[in-house]
């Protein structure tokens, strides 16, 4: 049923959701179970109910006050501060794609970001692959706030709570972090000898290509309300502390504050209206992924498959590594999620790695936090959109963006491993593990 599923959707030959829907229910009923199906995918949908309101409100909250202009100030400050100093300018990039990727939109991350700093890049003559990858890397550790996909497709896929998945990350994402701005550092550091050298770049990526128009990629400014700025980041900071303080259910926090920025920002009913249809799509698509998830997840839970193959995987797994499967998981979901989708890795993969570590006293949360730690190198996948996206706004190659950003991929990745590792977010060793001795 796995590989079924997987085939299908990285072959394109149905979508995510249908897939996660059609699948277990035909295998289910190859097994002998079908009387029981209903059950359990209602089962399966209730417990992942928690989950698809949190990103329903939380994608709706974020929309709104970047829509209002949140981070319009933001924008207009940092490039006032980078001025023409690739330094400043690769470090300001770095800044601004951080912050803006709090929404767990990467589409709106690169427009944002791409429009403020294309024009920029262009006029001192960096390199826009330099550009490519701070996004990239950014937007990659800041997508573990539980709003962003990979982490509900993580914590969905194992039952997890979602804020429990997320939160012990939270030094791990702080020293990631660090060190892409660190990596920043080195980028305009690079760029600036070079360009006080007069040296061409290595690879001319921008040759023969126009400046990009990007008057396309401007918002709609008649959405905008600056004079609500400080009440919006007033009530921003106090839904990040009250997550943080878990003062209440994520989904009940996400609820909230959507009511108030909604009414705030756009108090008349029509203007509500044009909002929540601006970003309906985003809304709906992300939903209907979880519930079908829960779905999948309910049927493979019920009928007995994820501990089959649970019971399969631990007579192939030698005891001496078994304890380990949590760093292992975290090494192997760079190059699995490269090659893989999202939704083949974490609900065809992730389960049964989950399963197999329950006996060797490996959490599921462990796992889920685990199997984020190739995000990083995932964003250069071939599979997604968002790299053409990216690609195409900047003019230059899918793999000369590929080639330049890997190395750099892979070390963010390691890094933010190794600092969950440190921090205790994910397990060195379960238990029954022992250094051997002499």
């Amino acid at each position: 049923m796995v590989v079924t599923f997987m085939t299908l959707i990285m072959t394109k030959r149905m979508s995510a959701i249908a897939a996660l829907i059609a699948v277990p229910i035909v295998f289910g009923l190859i097994a002998g179970v079908g009387p029981g199906l209903g059950d359990m995918m209602l089962e399966g949908v209730l417990q992942v109910t928690p989950t698809a309101l949190m990103l329903c409100f939380a994608v709706l909250y974020f929309a709104i006050v970047m829509d209002a202009g949140l981070f319009d100030p933001l924008v207009r400050r940092v490039l006032a501060a980078v001025g023409e100093d690739p330094v400043r300018i690769s470090i300001g990039t770095a800044v601004l794609a951080m912050v803006v990727s709090l929404d767990g939109d990467g589409t709106t991350t690169a427009l944002i970001v791409i429009t403020a700093f294309l024009p920029v890049y262009r006029r001192v003559g960096m390199n826009p692959l330099i550009l490519a990858t701070l996004l990239g890397l950014s937007n990659s550790v800041m997508n573990f706030v539980p709003w962003g996909g990979p982490s509900a497709r993580a914590a969905t896929a194992v039952q997890a709570d979602l804020n429990q998945v997320f939160l012990p990350l939270l030094p791990a994402m702080a020293v990631s972090l660090s060190a892409v701005l660190v990596m920043a550092w080195r980028f305009g550091l690079s760029e600036k000898r070079r360009l006080a050298a007069g040296a061409p770049l290595v690879a001319d990526t921008t040759a023969g290509a126009q400046a990009a128009s990007l008057t396309e990629l401007q918002q709609d400014t008649s959405a905008r309300r600056p004079h609500l700025f400080w009440l919006n980041l007033i009530l921003t900071l106090a839904l990040v502390l009250g997550m943080l303080l878990s003062l209440a259910p994520l989904p009940v926090l996400m609820m909230g504050c959507f009511a108030i920025a909604l009414t705030l920002n756009y108090p008349r009913l029509k203007e509500q209206k044009e909002r929540l249809a601006c970003h309906a799509e985003n809304v709906v698509n992300i939903v209907v992924l979880i519930f079908a998830a829960g779905a999948f997840t309910g049927i493979l839970n019920g009928t007995g498959m994820t501990d089959a193959m649970a019971k399969a995987a631990l007579s192939i797994v030698p005891p001496s590594i078994g304890p380990l499967l949590a760093p292992i998981a975290a090494i192997v979901s760079m190059p699995l999620t490269f090659v893989m989708s999202n939704d083949a890795y974490y609900f065809g993969v992730v389960p049964i790695i989950a399963q197999t570590a329950a006996s060797y006293g490996i959490t599921a949360e462990e796992i889920a936090r685990a199997s984020l730690m190739g995000q990083p190198v995932h964003t250069l996948s071939p599979l997604l959109a968002p790299i053409y996206l990216v690609c195409g706004l900047l003019r230059v190659d899918v793999a000369d963006a590929q080639r330049f950003s890997l190395k750099w991929a892979v070390l963010t990745s390691l890094i933010v491993t190794a600092a969950a590792l440190l921090t205790g977010a994910i397990p060195l060793a379960g238990d029954g593990f022992a250094l051997p001795t002499k």
